[in-house]
């Protein structure tokens, strides 16, 4: 279900808006067990998704380090080759 839980600090480019927004829902799906909320929950999860894509759009953009950026292309070749190795695909 935490597929889209990535790490978003220090990249170049710097993370989307629909990858903060991406994790964020993740997160709450994880840890509230809903999915798809019901009805009467759907205003409640909706505004926890908004709350976090927040705080995680503040954290990352305050943070600050002195390593040079990650490539997102050269960090997805290496994800994908442990991948391969992990499964034999």
């Amino acid at each position: 279900m935490c597929r889209n839980l990535r790490t978003l600090f220090n990249f170049d480019p710097t993370a989307t808006e629909e990858e903060v927004s991406a994790a964020s829902l993740q997160f709450v799906r994880k840890i509230s067990g809903f999915t798809k909320p019901s009805l009467a929950n759907q205003e409640a999860f909706d505004r926890a998704v908004a709350e976090v894509t927040a705080a995680a759009r503040a954290l990352v953009d305050s943070l600050t380090t002195t390593a040079p950026a990650k490539d997102r292309a050269v960090e997805a070749a290496k994800a994908k080759a442990r991948s391969a190795q992990r499964f034999g695909a």
